[in-house]
């Protein structure tokens, strides 16, 4: 990715974060904490959408296919409409698309929350950004060019602190009942296991930096994960299932465990078997 700002040429990244910028300043943030009655629906038990998050796919959408025609436009709001959009993810391209990461948190008026988007070729992302329109705080990445934060490059690294100095997120949204027990032992091992926070677009960039050593999640959602998963790997952090096959944004299985190294992925991973 292009140094920002240093050769006046617009990188894929930078022209991403255009469109989300955007889609924040003319439909996200006007609403926030002024959602009038009616504007948030819920679309099943505990998953709600306002009327932000759908002017906000909307704008977004019509950005990002100006940037790329060809590929074909998966938002979440439209995939709840319509859950074929996401046959054949695996072959050709797409915009992968979250218009409010941590919707929850939008519409009660607290964050975090966070506007995402990632490029897939072929079932891999390409590129993505993470923008957090209260702090402008914004992840971007592109493969083999690096993960920057707020225009500064990620300097990857194999370190660890060691199981019991690590703090991670661990979620119990959708865990299975057969894993209770072995998250259970993970977190008397490590130093902290804090509850997610219900936005990935805020927690990739914490795994990123080492703000947290690691975080696991049960249910995969493809606009929750494609963006930050490209994010974390181009920072040197490794996005994984947990029998160790990669994350692919084309393969719906469930479970990811993310970790600043991989030597924090391997520790964690093995705690986790038992």
């Amino acid at each position: 990715m292009q140094d920002l700002g240093s050769s006046g040429v617009t990188s894929l990244p930078e022209a991403i974060a255009a469109v989300l910028r955007e889609a924040a300043a003319i439909a996200v943030m006007p609403r926030y904490r002024r959602l009038a009655e009616g504007e948030i629906e819920e679309k099943s038990p505990g998953d709600l959408v306002t009327i932000a998050d759908r002017e906000a796919e909307r704008i977004i959408a019509q950005g990002l296919t100006a940037i790329r025609p060809d590929a074909r436009f998966i938002g979440e709001e439209a995939c709840s409409r319509d859950p074929s959009l996401l046959d054949n993810l695996a072959h050709g391209s797409a915009w992968i698309v979250d218009p409010i990461d941590g919707t929850g948190n939008y519409a009660a008026g607290r964050p975090p929350f966070a506007l995402m988007a990632a490029l897939v070729e072929d079932g891999e992302a390409v590129a993505s950004c993470i923008f957090d329109p209260l702090s402008g705080r914004l992840a971007a990445a592109e493969h083999n060019c690096g993960a920057w934060l707020d225009g500064t490059r990620i300097v990857p690294t194999n370190e660890s602190p060691g199981l019991a100095a690590m703090t991670g997120i661990v979620s119990d949204f959708s865990r299975p009942l057969a894993m209770a027990p072995r998250v259970a032992a993970l977190a008397v091992q490590v130093g902290e296991a804090a509850p997610t926070r219900r936005c990935a677009g805020d927690e990739y960039p914490l795994v990123a930096t080492g703000a947290r050593h690691f975080a696991l999640y049960w249910r995969t959602l493809v606009w929750d994960h494609a963006p930050g998963v490209l994010f974390l790997r181009e920072a040197g952090g490794v996005a994984a299932r947990l029998d160790g096959r990669p994350y692919r944004a084309a393969d719906p299985s469930e479970a990811i465990l993310l970790a600043q190294t991989p030597a924090i992925w391997e520790e964690v991973a093995e705690a986790l078997r038992g």
